[in-house]
Parts: C-alpha cells; sequence; structure tokens
C-alpha cells in the first residue's frame, strides 16, 4: 500500500495570520485541501493520513468532506515539532496495522502543487532503493554566515542538494530511524531526510523536484504560489 503522509501540525507562526497557514483559503479551498488533492488524483496512492494540529481535526475532515477527499483516512495529533509530528504519524499507521513494507510519502502541508509525476517518481525510486528524497541541484551561489549579516566563506554550491518534500520510505525503515534517533537523544531534526543522515549508514537517493513545489511558509510564498496557480507555460516554449 502506498500512503500520503501529510504533515499538518505546526501553527505556521512565521506567516503571522490569525489561522494556520495549511488552512488559509486560495482559490476558494484551503491550501492542505489542494495538497491533499495532488495524492488524491494519483493512482497509485492508495490512502491519506494526516497529523494535524491539535484543534484543528474536525476542521479538516469537514474540509475533506466538502472537497471530495474520499482517500482520506487517518488523522492522528500534531507534536511540538515537526520531527514530533513525523513519529506521531508513522507509529500512528503502525497501530492502525499498516505493514512494515508499505511506502510512505512524507509531505509537507503547505506544498499544493506538487506534480504527479514527482510523486510517482517517489514510488518508483523508493521500491528500486528504500528510500527517496525529493531535491533540486542548488542554483545560487551559497555563503556561510554565523550571524547573518557577515560572511567569509563560500560554499560549492555543485556538491548542494536542496531537498523538498515528499520524502518516500517503507514503514519498517522509517520507524527504525526514529527509533535509532531516540537512542541517539536526537529529538528535533529538521526533516526525516536529516535525521537519517545524523542516524548515519542509510544512503539516500535523489528525486528530482521542481521550483513550483514551494513550500509556503511566509506571506511572500503566498503571493508566489497565486502566481503560479495562474500562469500557463506558453505554448512555444519547448
Amino acid at each position: 500500500m502506498n500512503i500520503a503522509l501529510i504533515i499538518a501540525g505546526g501553527a505556521g507562526n512565521r506567516m503571522g495570520q490569525d489561522i494556520p497557514k495549511q488552512f488559509m483559503h486560495v482559490d476558494g479551498c484551503p491550501i492542505i485541501i489542494h495538497t491533499m488533492k495532488c495524492f488524491q488524483q494519483h493512482p497509485d496512492i492508495d490512502k491519506i493520513a494526516v497529523v494535524c494540529l491539535n484543534g484543528w481535526d474536525t476542521v479538516l475532515q469537514a474540509y475533506a468532506n466538502q472537497f471530495n477527499i474520499t482517500k482520506l483516512k487517518w488523522i492522528f495529533p500534531g507534536g511540538e515539532t515537526g520531527m514530533e509530528s513525523i513519529h506521531n504519524g508513522i507509529y500512528g499507521l503502525k497501530a492502525e496495522g499498516c505493514d512494515d513494507d508499505d511506502l510512505v510519502l512524507v509531505h509537507d502541508s503547505v506544498r499544493p502543487l506538487l506534480s504527479q509525476d514527482i510523486i510517482s517518481s517517489n514510488i518508483a525510486i523508493c521500491k528500486a532503493y528504500g528510500y527517496a528524497i525529493t531535491g533540486i541541484q542548488c542554483r545560487e551561489a551559497i555563503l556561510e554566515s554565523h550571524d547573518g549579516f557577515t560572511s567569509k566563506t563560500s560554499i560549492p554550491r555543485d556538491s548542494l542538494i536542496r531537498t523538498q518534500t515528499p520524502q518516500t520510505f517503507r514503514l519498517g525503515n522509517i520507524i527504525s530511524i526514529h527509533e535509532k534517533a531516540k537512542e541517539m537523544g536526537i529529538t528535533n531534526s529538521v526533516a526525516s531526510c536529516t535525521l537519517i543522515a545524523e542516524v548515519g549508514g542509510n544512503e539516500m537517493h535523489i528525486v528530482p523536484g521542481s521550483e513550483k513545489n514551494i513550500k509556503v511558509t511566509t506571506v511572500e510564498d503566498l503571493e508566489i504560489l497565486k502566481a503560479l496557480m495562474h500562469t500557463q507555460k506558453d505554448e512555444w516554449l519547448k
């Protein structure tokens, strides 16, 4: 079984709005529903699970009903951190009887422009190699700064990957990673891919991502999202 695990446990404080960013509306539809539609429409996704911000689970289910997200099967409680939310999701799936060999596509609730091709590639690469991490090569020149204002060091961009989601694993593997992290005292890794790197010993395979697969974190991101949703590729472009 292929399961989309959508992480929506954050309050979105950096957005600075009155409601969590995943529930903000764009074109008459909550961002999280736009995200869920990506998985609802994909033929190889069997079920959707959401790790939801506490107190918003009823709202989420109501929106899912309204927008015909029929693949939504489970809603799990969010954690204090992203890592804890993912933990709640994968252990929740295990408790619900999901198999260790089931594929879990861990995805940010506020990446609503995820393409069908990226989902397909995540499934194929994870089946072949055990791990699939969506990412794109860094194009910008990179400087290292410890104070945010000054720098003396550059980092070669050729070897740098900017990761996105989904990040895809077999359920048993990602649970094992979280068990190792617990033993090592790791409690707040930034993402599943960074957690795997911190735990060590696992080669991660990269799935080509997209600049359109943006994560809505700020008001500026919201403006970019709206622009992308209303832009079509010119017919003359190859």
